[in-house]
């Protein structure tokens, strides 16, 4: 019998190797928020696809301890937020706010110099530049660092003969960009050790440091101190770290489901005897899990398993920074009939606005089927019918349910995201 993932369980993920659950090392501890800003709970899935649809582009174009972050703040499906936690850098230590981001490989923070970085945040946070000559451990990153040339085939930096300075242009797909040049400085940090016992820990890591923001991340109303990637490459934190024996290439999220929100976020090995794992697809660039079917009211659904393989344009992608979840073209049909055909009997199915919704008077846990995603090494995640379904507003005293699963139309990609992943991963 296959192992399932209850609500609880954490999906680890082991960067460069082929298994999504991590790996051991030494810890350290910092705090991730998720910001909330004021939005209506009635606001329409066609929203919350179109900011998906803005975080899709914020993808990048191109395709021995434990570090921990705890996370606080709210999560709610209709109030449109983002991730975040707080690093220490430089000498003497300062704090800034970055967005946490599985989309892209590289921290960088806006400098002293910037042209177009928001001076004040929305999320009631106090906006820092970085200066590097503030820092007395701070030093630049030429050309000729074996970590540019790295970075260099990862597309992820570049060089000017010019100053012989390691540089960097990221542009988004969203219209968004970020330019700046390589730094290298302290990061600093709580290692937790066997047991409870926590030191305070440095380590010397390479970012970078902003000297141009346009389009959405001038914006102030979201406004962080910059962006900390979490992607595979050399210049991810996560490799740097590793490359230095402090902890393994393994990061992990669980992400409660609750509207008390938070979780954590580790780097290095969480010991849970109950820990389910499923391998990591290799050699992609975002963190793809095989999906071999969908189950319905324990009815495996007759779709071809080819729909849900990996390719250059298809797969099964995890991704906490999208708030609904995606299913492939040729899957969704399927995936909405069978609930719709479990449920019609006791409740009235509707279409808003292109979107499978359902009139209910009743509790949806007592007529909604579990739905199960059937990985690779036979694990399987159970989802409950408030981990699929979103609440819109009431029509004539019933309920309107929605399916939190939408259709990318043409495209034969299953994205499991925020509504997925905060109630499960």
């Amino acid at each position: 019998m296959g192992a399932v993932f209850r609500a609880w369980i954490m999906i680890m993920v082991l960067v460069f190797e082929t298994a999504v659950v991590m790996g051991g090392g030494f810890p350290a501890t910092l705090k991730l928020e998720r910001s909330i800003p004021l939005v209506s709970h009635e606001l329409e899935l066609s929203r919350l696809r179109e900011r998906d649809r803005v975080r899709h582009g914020r993808l990048l174009q191109s395709s021995g301890g434990v570090v921990d972050f705890p996370v606080q703040g709210t999560y709610d499906p209709f109030l449109v937020g983002l991730y975040y936690t707080k690093l220490h850098l430089g000498s003497p230590p300062r704090e800034f706010y970055v967005q946490i981001d599985t989309g892209s490989d590289v921290l960088w923070i806006g400098c002293n110099s910037c042209n177009g970085c928001p001076e004040s945040s929305g999320l009631q946070i106090q906006l820092n530049l970085y200066d590097p000559g503030s820092s007395s451990t701070a030093s630049s990153v030429p050309c000729s660092d074996q970590r540019c040339s790295a970075g260099v085939q990862s597309s992820d930096s570049g060089c000017s003969g010019q100053s012989n300075q390691c540089s960097y242009t990221f542009q988004y797909g969203d219209g968004s960009g970020t330019s700046g040049y390589y730094v290298a400085d302290l990061l600093h940090f709580n290692t937790i050790l066997e047991g409870s016992m926590t030191t305070n820990s440095t380590a010397p890591i390479m970012f970078g440091c902003s000297v141009l923001q346009t389009g959405d991340l001038t914006r102030s109303d979201r406004a962080v101190d910059g962006i900390f990637g979490f992607g595979q490459q050399s210049l991810s934190v996560v490799s740097q770290l590793s490359s230095q024996g402090i902890t393994p290439k393994v990061f992990s999220h669980c992400l409660k489901g609750n509207n008390g929100g938070g979780g954590i976020l580790v780097f290095g090995e969480i010991l849970e005897p109950n820990m389910v794992y499923t391998p990591l697809v290799p050699s992609q660039p975002h963190y793809n899990l095989d999906l071999r079917s969908i189950s319905v009211g324990g009815q495996v659904l007759s779709i071809d398993p080819s729909v849900f393989s990996t390719s250059s344009n298809q797969g099964t992608i995890v991704d906490s920074g999208t708030t609904l979840s995606y299913l492939a073209d040729e899957a969704y049909d399927a995936f909405i009939s069978a609930i719709t055909n479990t449920v019609s009997q006791t409740v009235r199915p509707v279409l808003s606005k292109g979107n499978q919704c359902y009139l209910i008077t009743s509790s949806v846990a007592e007529i909604f089927p579990q739905i199960s995603l059937n990985f690779a090494g036979g694990a399987s995640m159970i989802l409950n019918p408030q981990d699929y379904l979103v609440q819109q507003n009431s029509i004539g005293g019933a309920a309107v349910w929605c399916i939190g699963f939408q259709k990318i139309q043409g495209q034969e990609i299953t994205i499991l995201g925020g509504n997925f992943t905060a109630h499960n991963v």
